[in-house]
């Protein structure tokens, strides 16, 4: 039995300041370092006496939020680059108004390969393939008990990857999730299922006033 638990990071600073994340370096706001704590716990809760390995996106509101985590289970965090959220390219750290004025949505005939107005951002099929290498990497690792963080967009992917989900085929596909949700993935010893048990679970953080709902625009995650 695998158990993956995939972990979307709390509030970081460029989400009050309204700006576009992607690859823009920002960490945690006071509220989600305490996001990261109710995170924490909830994810002790059902981990139980499991000793989990645990996987970040190397940029620091994941690695931050992955700390708070790893101090809670007394262990260490191993960053992954290509766990990212997705690039924006030079619209990373301006205001989301500046990347809403110049964004030119996909057309349906090809959604993967397209670069939505800016030259230097990420296709979704580059994002995609990073994101499935990185998935099915940590999958491979023996340790039945997993913890992943990464950022709100890329979730889709993680779980895509976990589903066997072709990549040609993920052109449309979204699992919108709020900072701090958790998603479970369960492999099963018998019948080698794939499962989603619980996605994008938020209920540890109610009370919490959340910043991004899931219709918030992909490029703050």
């Amino acid at each position: 039995m695998k158990n993956i638990y995939v972990v979307t990071h709390t509030q970081s600073v460029h989400h009050i300041e309204n700006k576009v994340g992607g690859w823009y370096d920002t960490g945690l706001t006071p509220q989600g370092e305490a996001e990261a704590n109710a995170t924490a716990e909830r994810l002790a809760s059902l981990v139980g006496s499991a000793k989990p390995d645990i996987f970040s996106s190397d940029l620091l509101r994941a690695s931050e939020t992955a700390g708070f985590i790893a101090e809670r289970f007394g262990a260490t965090v191993e960053l992954m680059p290509d766990l990212r959220e997705m690039s924006y390219g030079k619209a990373e750290g301006r205001p989301q108004e500046w990347l809403d004025a110049r964004q030119i949505p996909a057309p349906d005939d090809n959604r993967l390969d397209h670069r939505g107005g800016i030259e230097d951002g990420e296709t979704r099929r580059e994002f995609a393939e990073r994101v499935y290498r990185a998935t099915n990497a940590i999958i491979e690792r023996p340790c039945e008990t997993q913890i992943i963080v990464t950022h709100g967009f890329a979730l889709t992917f993680v779980i895509a990857a976990w589903i066997g989900m072709p990549i040609d085929a993920a052109g449309a596909v979204s699992f919108p999730a709020r900072p701090g949700s958790i998603t479970h993935l369960r492999l099963d010893d018998y019948r080698r299922n794939r499962s989603v048990l619980r996605l994008a679970d938020a209920s540890h953080l109610e009370g919490s006033h959340a910043v991004e709902g899931n219709a918030a625009p992909e490029a703050r995650r």
